[in-house]
């Protein structure tokens, strides 16, 4: 099991995370390589496969207007949305976030991607591996949820790689691709604080 380190918060109210190689950190907005990745990211034809997000972002200027309003969440403890960095060279690799967050309820939803040219190396499954037990155990929640689309087995695949056990469908639960007229069905996958943490091995 990867030691999870938690570090100084520095200006953010959320703590940088580290664990299983990688370095869960705030994003910048006024770092342009750091929206060059955004951008890049959020405009990927496999995320837009998958995701159709509430705010389209068509370029630079949205990317950057984008990653303020994230900033504005977690300033406020709605959100905590992660840079997924490697914790040797910091090379940015993708994105994952605690959403959504109800202290009354406990509970919070978690969503994630990764750059392309990042895929290959279990970054999602390590970085979900490293937020949820951040989210479960010092942020003090009962219970995470993650939706994903129908057809997307490589994130069911994570999301039970990382103890989240599938709950069931949602029907008519996320956008269509491109799309915000228009459903499709999605699974849930759930994870509570008393479910046993995942062992993802020494490779992770």
């Amino acid at each position: 099991m990867a030691d999870i380190q938690r570090e100084s918060p520095a200006a953010y109210p959320f703590p940088d995370l580290q664990g299983h190689g990688l370095r869960l950190t705030c994003w910048d907005p006024d770092s342009e390589d750091q929206v060059d990745a955004w951008f890049r990211g959020l405009t990927d034809p496999d995320f837009a496969r998958w995701n159709t997000p509430l705010k389209i972002v068509r370029d630079r200027a949205d990317a950057r207007r984008s990653l303020r309003s994230k900033a504005m969440a977690a300033a406020t403890g709605s959100s905590a949305v992660f840079r997924i960095a490697d914790a040797a060279d910091g090379t940015t690799l993708g994105q994952i976030g605690v959403n959504e967050i109800s202290q009354v309820m406990r509970v919070a939803r978690v969503g994630y991607w990764v750059l392309p040219e990042a895929r290959g190396g279990g970054v999602a499954t390590r970085a979900l591996a490293v937020a949820a037990r951040w989210a479960l155990t010092e942020l003090g929640l009962n219970r995470l949820e993650l939706g994903h689309a129908l057809g997307h087995e490589a994130s069911c695949r994570i999301a039970e790689r990382c103890g989240f056990r599938y709950e069931g469908t949602m029907r008519g639960a996320m956008f269509e691709s491109g799309r915000q007229d228009a459903f499709r069905d999605a699974h849930l996958h759930g994870r509570i604080a008393s479910d046993p943490e995942p062992d993802l091995g020494h490779g992770a």
